[in-house]
């Protein structure tokens, strides 16, 4: 198989991206089989519950930081003044000199498409459910019309240094980096550009596949100060994360009807339900909750490239080998359910259920100081640096409350309403405690 991009790009996708009309999460997070464009269907459901989502204050963040964070330089080729990005925001610090404000990372980094995404959710938002923009303290001068206008221009500039990215091959995280702003770029605006850009991500992803092991390297070594893995003839380190990088595998078979790509990112979603998955015991179920095999997750998996063997498990991010990273827990959630999504593998809906029944049931379970996920689960207990409260993982939260939103549509989809409304509330007040939590004392913790 060439690791090339092919010349021509089919246009129309065998799998058509749209709206489950029933559905609470983006049409573009959605894959199901049908030839009919979305239709626009009142957004209620989340801009009810989690009104702070769509509060003026969210669209000043995201616009101010867009703003704030470009430089203008002079282009080599017209001698025009262009603004590009001084570099892509990455965390909030809670405390020191730069508390509530952003730190920035290159746009080599595996964040980077993260904020451009953001910027493309915002405009995706305005285009779609207009009424959900709230602009009442911006006076006559700003509209939807004109936010959706700035908009533009602010997706199109931050955008456009990830295109550079495509064609790396020394990252899996490369659907992290390309799919979050130039998806949506594709499907808003029909550019071209962010298609080609896309698929050849995707091939570019596949360089980094052993088929003998049938898995995705992650990582091409490991160095820790008590463990040190440098040799990819011998290893192959895969971590749980790369199950959210598959989205671009799939998406790119679709418009290219490169089945290859596909089946790569199959093989290796059933190879991580062996190294990842690690089935768990529970005292007690939730009544409406999901009744099968509920799992939990390792973080790194070292395969054996020749045989496709199991060598060990390790953490690179959690407390301990043996228990469970709250965030890498979240992945696979969100990664099986979009990983059933496009396969209609049962045993991939089992394992999204699975792990987020699983996730649920270390929430509900935990003391009553915790809402917000703690960072692993074995630090309920570890206190963070005001010495009062446990590390808390806001990002583990909304990435398994997105897994459970896509989990509910699939759900609602196949007549599991019961256990569809049992993850849409589940998400929806997963995300009301990280508000809740978050916005404390004015939100100055994410300003």
């Amino acid at each position: 198989m060439s690791s090339e991009t092919p010349l021509s790009i089919s246009t129309i996708p065998s799998k058509e991206l749209s709206l489950d009309r029933n559905s609470d999460t983006s049409w573009s997070d959605a894959a199901v089989e049908t030839n009919e464009w979305p239709t626009f269907q009142p957004f209620i459901s989340l801009s009810t519950h989690l009104t702070e989502l769509f509060e003026e204050n969210i669209t000043a963040k995201i616009y101010r930081t867009a703003t704030k964070s470009l430089q203008e330089q002079i282009s080599s080729t017209s001698n025009k003044v262009r603004k590009t990005p001084i570099a892509f925001p990455e965390i909030v610090p809670q405390d020191g000199p730069n508390a509530g404000h952003y730190e920035f990372r290159d746009p080599d980094f595996w964040t980077c498409g993260f904020f451009p995404g953001t910027l493309y959710a915002l405009l995706e938002r305005s285009i779609k459910h207009p009424q959900t923009i709230r602009l009442a303290d911006a006076g006559p001068r700003l509209n939807v019309a004109s936010l959706r206008q700035h908009l533009r221009g602010l997706c199109k500039v931050w955008a456009d240094p990830l295109h550079d990215m495509a064609g790396r091959t020394d990252t899996h995280d490369i659907g992290f980096i390309i799919m979050p702003a130039l998806q949506r770029d594709w499907e808003l605006n029909g550019n071209e550009k962010s298609l080609a850009s896309i698929v050849k991500a995707a091939y570019s992803l596949t360089t980094r596949y052993i088929p003998a092991a049938g898995a995705i390297r992650s990582w091409d070594c490991l160095l820790k100060k008590d463990i040190t893995v440098t040799d990819i003839t011998t290893n192959l380190l895969a971590i749980v994360d790369s199950l959210c990088n598959l989205d671009l595998l799939f998406y790119a078979a679709a418009h290219t009807g490169d089945g290859t790509l596909a089946d790569i990112a199959t093989t290796h979603a059933h190879t991580l339900l062996h190294t990842h998955l690690r089935p768990e015991s529970v005292s007690t179920l939730a009544k409406n909750g999901y009744k099968g095999q509920l799992y939990s997750t390792c973080h790194v998996a070292n395969i054996d490239p020749a045989t496709g063997d199991l060598k060990w498990h390790w953490t690179a991010q959690g407390y301990a080998n043996d228990s469970t990273w709250a965030r890498g827990q979240s992945w696979a959630i969100m990664g099986y359910a979009q990983t059933y999504q496009w396969t209609r593998d049962r045993a991939f809906l089992e394992a999204a259920l699975g792990t987020a029944e699983y996730f649920l049931y270390r929430l509900d379970t935990a003391p009553s100081c915790v809402d917000t996920p703690v960072a692993d689960e074995e630090t309920t207990h570890c206190c963070s640096r005001n010495s009062m409260e446990p590390l808390r993982d806001s990002s583990a939260g909304v990435i398994a409350a997105n897994g459970m939103l896509v989990l509910s549509q699939t759900l609602k989809g196949i007549q599991e309403h019961a256990l569809a409304q049992r993850f849409f509330d589940a998400a929806v007040e997963i995300v009301r405690d990280t508000l809740d939590y978050s916005l404390a004392d004015g939100g100055k913790a994410i300003s």
